[in-house]
């Protein structure tokens, strides 16, 4: 197992990055109104809020948030349950989706029918700031975070987390009993891995496509290879009709993802649950996954003996791009809930708790995320977790985001990432021709385009 250590983490230097892709969570807790509750603390001291002597208001919040892996889930219901020792006079109520690959529909839904989140983990900030439903972040909260997304000059997110690089998760044992002894240097090197794991009698890759927003993470390594390392701004293109998913190395991106599924992905991925990968790694039933530092806590919890590495993957030329931009995501408050000055306060005194650094470092400790504060902290990691930092902190590794991450010009039709990641998943069983399907997705984006703007 891997070693432990504290570093020292000003997570300044990490402000090119913002909030984690897999992490979520459901909590049924609520609080009671009954006694004093702690003033919030408004800064990065190491202590919890200490009591106020006077009673307040009591308040009622609802908050929303997304399902995901569970370090993260579980993460995020610590937080919300200290909260509620903290705070007695807010009571929680819990209205967390249940599904891992609808949360913008679901969202929706709730607003429908009036029952749209007071506090929200906000993944389409465009969508819902667009449509009037979110309210400016508080300017007593600006100064806890080393960057702040705006959208059209304004800040509507507390980040959860910095933004984490994707890597392959692998078995050093399967690596070893395969004869592979050095980790690669290009894509075709990676694929050369993968052959001689299959000659060992080993699965090489699980892939945990059951859950549809896990196949982002194959997906976007292409894509962010391929397309948005050279072309930041090709969505805004695709938009404009200047660019297409037929264009050469969109194909290309798609067809190694297809050969890759095709040839070295256990069988069973489509089956498969985010949530069981960790225990198909450990079990030697296959080699590798490709997914993010949440993972690393999920795997050694499973095995605390397994020899697990972690390494990120570079394209066929050895240059490494990996997810690490700041993205348009984090705690919002919504706007009806604005309208009420206890929510307001109770708001306020929810995100200075999550990110104290009394609560806000084992967040990070658990759910093996980045921190977004501007604070300082010891946190501790692992050996492969440093890895993980080093890589997010590295200034000679190129950032970029997932397809849907984008905003502003290069933001994504809201519904098309789903269906994008469906068609290719039909692809893979299918043994689809790539630029036939690429040639559907154009259209598809086109039509979605064309409804947001009516």
């Amino acid at each position: 197992m891997a070693s432990k250590r504290l570093l020292k983490l000003a997570s300044g230097i990490l402000s090119a990055s913002l909030v984690l892709t897999a992490c979520g969570g459901n909590n049924g807790n609520s609080g009671s109104s009954s006694s004093p509750s702690p003033s919030p603390s408004a800064s990065s001291g190491s202590s919890s809020p200490q009591a106020s002597q006077d009673t307040p208001t009591p308040v009622t919040l609802s908050i929303g948030y997304a399902t995901g892996d569970p370090a993260g889930k579980k993460a995020i219901e610590d937080v919300l349950d200290a909260f509620s020792a903290a705070y007695p006079h807010i009571t929680i109520k819990n209205l967390s989706e249940t599904t891992s690959d609808s949360y913008l529909d679901w969202l929706k839904t709730k607003d429908a029918v009036g029952e749209f989140p007071d506090v929200v983990e906000m993944r389409d900030t465009k969508v819902f700031a667009d449509a009037g439903k979110l309210a400016e972040l508080p300017e007593e909260l600006h100064g806890l975070f080393s960057y702040l997304p705006s959208y059209e000059g304004k800040y509507y997110n507390a980040p959860l987390s910095a933004n984490a690089p994707n890597g392959i998760l692998y078995s050093k044992k399967a690596y070893a009993d395969a004869g592979v002894t050095e980790l690669p240097k290009t894509y075709d090197e990676f694929i050369a891995i993968q052959e001689k794991l299959l000659a060992s009698g080993t699965s090489p890759i699980v892939v945990g496509g059951k859950d549809l927003w896990h196949m982002g993470f194959w997906v976007n390594y292409f894509l962010i290879s391929q397309v948005y390392a050279k072309d930041p701004d090709w969505n805004s293109k695709r938009t404009a009709q200047t660019a297409s998913f037929t264009d050469a190395q969109v194909v290309q991106a798609i067809t190694d993802y297809k050969e890759l599924f095709s040839k070295y992905v256990d069988k069973g991925w489509l089956s498969t649950a985010d949530n069981q990968t960790a225990s198909i790694l450990v079990s030697g039933k296959a080699a590798q996954l490709f997914s993010g530092p949440w993972m690393i806590g999920q795997i050694l919890e499973a095995d605390p003996n397994f020899e697990l590495g972690f390494y990120a993957l570079p394209d066929r030329e050895g240059k490494t791009t990996v997810v690490g931009l700041p993205g348009l995501s984090g705690w919002s408050l919504s706007s009806e809930a604005a309208k009420d000055s206890n929510k307001v306060e109770a708001f306020s005194a929810f995100v200075k708790f999550f990110f104290d650094p009394a609560q806000y470092k084992t967040f990070i400790e658990n759910s093996g995320s980045i921190p977004s504060t501007s604070a300082k902290m010891d946190i501790e990691a692992n050996e492969i977790m440093q890895q993980v930092l080093a890589i997010a902190a590295d200034p000679g590794i190129q950032k970029s985001m997932m397809i849907n991450q984008w905003y502003g010009e290069n933001a994504i039709p809201p519904q098309f990432r789903n269906w994008y990641y469906k068609l290719l998943q039909e692809l893979i069983v299918n043994k689809g021709d790539v630029a036939e399907y690429m040639k559907q997705a154009d259209a598809e984006y086109d039509s979605n385009v064309k409804a947001n703007q009516q």
